[in-house]
């Protein structure tokens, strides 16, 4: 039998205007300037795992690296939340060890009223996950003070099969190849630490996101997710 390699990949679906109009949606909002007052934030949250080493790890030398025993613990999961403004070259990634409506709100709530308490309102780009929602606000929060922080927000949803339009997930990307790949963190105190320290470092470089992916891109190079119709 012949082995074939096999390429996991997100494939979009064909003729579907609901992707479609996320889609334009989501990119008419990355072509729009800075403006402070309406901030355009982005979020993506990935699981991690979280492992013990066994025996303590052999510190490197000159002839040789580092060396950490096969042997490892599970010690439970976390999660971690990644928000960026595109635009101004900003990141903060944060660790919670669930994933829930509640986690989720508390994280929004606590920028909502630190990093975003001057602004308007905050255009917020996220996949459509069920825990993404304004009841989410609900679950967390007093009704008063969820509707308070539900009415900053201006929700632009990427559509299904349509990761790719989220610039979070490429810095969650980024800050798991050079943060985590490769490495055992056993407790979730210790994962905080690290990711907050990458996105410190991160934004004292100030690296913005040139996106420059247009509506008239999408209606050229994607017109088979575009529904044919007679005029």
């Amino acid at each position: 039998m012949t082995n074939r390699k096999i390429q996991y990949w997100v494939i979009p679906p064909k003729s579907n205007s609901e992707f479609v109009a996320c889609m334009e949606n989501v990119l008419d909002t990355y072509s729009q300037p800075y403006d402070e007052c309406f901030p355009v934030l982005c979020m993506d949250e990935q699981p991690v795992q979280l492992l013990k080493e066994t025996r303590v790890p052999i510190a490197a030398t000159k002839c040789h690296a580092r060396r950490v025993d096969y042997e490892y613990e599970r010690a439970g999961t976390a999660c971690i939340f990644m928000f960026t403004e595109p635009l101004s070259g900003w990141r903060q990634a944060t660790a919670r060890p669930q994933r829930t409506k509640v986690d989720w709100a508390l994280e929004m709530g606590r920028l909502l009223e630190t990093r975003y308490a001057k602004a308007e309102k905050v255009i917020l780009v996220s996949d459509n996950l069920n825990t993404h929602t304004m009841g989410a606000f609900y679950e967390a929060f007093p009704a008063d003070k969820a509707r308070e922080l539900v009415r900053r927000l201006d929700f632009r949803f990427t559509p299904k099969h349509g990761s790719w339009l989220n610039i979070s997930e490429n810095e969650l990307s980024s800050m798991t190849r050079q943060c985590l790949k490769g490495r055992r963190i056993g407790d979730i105190k210790k994962l905080r630490k690290e990711i907050n320290a990458w996105s410190v470092d991160s934004n004292a470089k100030q690296r913005g996101v040139d996106w420059q992916f247009t509506i008239n891109d999408a209606r050229g190079k994607l017109k088979s997710l575009y529904p044919k119709f007679m005029e």
